[in-house]
């Protein structure tokens, strides 16, 4: 359990062999104890009191319609206005791919077209998010606890404990990108393995089958197939698979890596995050493909459109994409808890899902003149704000230190808001749950700041007792921080002077 961080590769002894230095910090076996006890926390938090608030909050308008429709017709169908989910014949145009919403669809088709059945799946995968976490930061910093840690600071962050519990798309896309992330971690451990073992002359050898590689495509494709928006990560996890093999392939004596690489793992590499990531999209619309009144589902028959030798199906499937592009390039439409990204990390503006007014003596056990009850998608400011000079530190790392997982930090939550300030630029309409799948790195990069605060194991005693203080007050404040916010997390009735005290900003209300 003691806390360490691994040595970064060029700041190991020059007598080591690079045998012995190549090698992975944990072999994955371990702690699987104290992983249980953080995802039990994960899913007792998630799961107490799912069915609360009743009836649909924010975007549950629609995804849980369009689960429903999805598990019964196999395609998203138009509804009624005023009734529910109830179907109206028309076709519905939706403008995400289907993986999430069939996600959400499971839970409905095993606990029925309730709260608890919209919000289960949700539930389910953010609790999946904690456990793949605290995995993964063991194995990159060779510690239980630190893995442990990483694993908590993720249960008491706001944003996702909140987005666990809604029936949206963005927990789904959060998932997948961290498991992507895990599997090209258990990858680049795999590749260190292979070359340990083998001769490092010329370019080194060809590393033959890579089955966490493709397990990270696989997700990738999920994560695309969730929400398009997926599509950053595979670049960024592209790019951080060439970098780490390289890397690695220095390490290991091999002459120019980087072209070594390109040589050696060109084609694997963009066969396992192009070919499988574009199959695995094109699977996940099975439903629309096999059905006869998805929208613009016979398109090109209608409007007699050719483009070449495509079938029919492709053609129309192809229209239907251009028009979902068409709709995510203009959406401008003005929103009360649109925000912009450079304000995400800031918390600047959260977004309010739900918020019953006119809360008086009576209603939802309300004791006093006036109530509030309010389920706000804010992450916990002790997390968040500390993320900011985190970032910095993760830089330091990286440049500094030439720690590969600095540079991982730094990518991954970097990924969840540059690419969205071009289309701030343009005006577009942006909340702050888009930032959702930078947040298990924004722990992971705390907990490896923690890392080092504690000290490696040649760290003295009176180094291990400061660094222990530091980091205890710091989980402290995090979990006072969470508790305090929790009622306006999880529609808690409050009297309404309680409430307006955790708005510290008046750009929360």
């Amino acid at each position: 359990m003691t806390a360490t961080l691994d040595r970064p590769e060029a700041a190991a002894r020059p007598d080591e062999p690079w045998r012995t230095r190549i090698l992975p910090l944990v072999d994955g076996r371990g702690g699987w104890l104290a992983t249980g006890g953080i995802g039990l926390f994960a899913a007792l938090l998630r799961f107490l009191r799912l069915d609360i608030p009743r009836g649909k909050i924010f975007d549950e308008i629609y995804y849980a319609c369009d689960a429903q429709n999805l598990v019964r017709f196999g395609v998203e169908q138009g509804t009624k206005p005023g009734a529910g989910c109830e179907p109206n014949g028309q076709p519905g145009f939706i403008v995400h791919p289907p993986v999430g919403k069939w996600l959400i669809g499971l839970g409905e088709k095993t606990f029925g077209v309730n709260e608890l059945g919209w919000r289960f799946s949700a539930a389910v995968f953010g609790t999946l998010t904690v456990v793949v976490l605290v995995r993964m930061a063991r194995r990159m910093t060779g510690s239980t606890l630190l893995g442990c840690l990483a694993g908590l600071l993720l249960c008491l962050d706001g944003l996702h404990f909140v987005q666990s519990r809604t029936s949206m798309l963005d927990i789904f896309l959060c998932f997948f990108v961290v498991a992507a992330f895990a599997c090209l971690v258990l990858d680049r451990d795999w590749v260190r393995r292979r070359l340990a073992t083998a001769d490092g002359e010329g370019h080194g050898p060809r590393l033959g089958r890579r089955p966490w590689l493709i397990a990270a495509g696989v997700s990738t494709g999920l994560a695309i197939s969730t929400k398009w928006s997926g599509l950053y990560y595979l670049i960024a996890l592209l790019v951080l698979a060439y970098v780490w093999e390289a890397g690695s392939r220095r390490t290991a004596g091999v002459a120019a890596p980087w072209r070594a690489t390109v040589r050696r793992s060109l084609v694997p590499l963009l066969a396992f995050f192009v070919l499988v990531p574009a199959a695995i999209y094109v699977l996940s619309w099975t439903g629309w493909f096999l059905s006869d009144d998805g929208y613009d589902r016979h398109w090109a028959t209608a409007q007699n459109a050719t483009y070449g030798f495509l079938p029919e199906s492709l053609r129309s499937w192809w229209h239907y994409h251009d028009e979902m592009y068409g709709f995510h390039s203009n959406l401008e439409a003005k929103h009360i808890y649109q925000s912009r990204p450079w304000g995400w990390l800031a918390l600047a503006r959260p977004v309010s899902y739900y918020y019953p007014s006119g809360i008086g003596p009576g209603r939802y056990g309300c004791q006093v003149a006036s109530c509030s009850r309010e389920v706000l998608a804010i992450g916990t400011p002790a997390i968040w704000w500390a993320s900011i000079p985190m970032l910095f530190g993760s830089a330091w790392m990286w440049l500094a230190r030439r720690d590969w997982r600095g540079l991982a930090v730094l990518v991954m939550v970097l990924t969840a808001i540059l690419p969205w300030i071009p289309s701030d630029l343009h005006k577009r309409t942006m909340f702050l749950f888009y930032v959702l799948p930078a947040v298990p790195f924004m722990c992971l990069g705390l907990t490896l700041c923690a890392g080092w605060i504690l000290g490696g194991r040649d760290a003295t005693k009176r180094r291990r007792t400061i660094g222990a203080t530091v980091v205890g007050v710091y989980v402290s404040l995090v979990v006072l921080n969470f508790a305090y916010l929790y009622p306006i997390l999880a529609a808690q009735t409050l009297p309404y002077a309680d409430w307006h005290a955790r708005m510290w900003f008046s750009s929360w209300i």
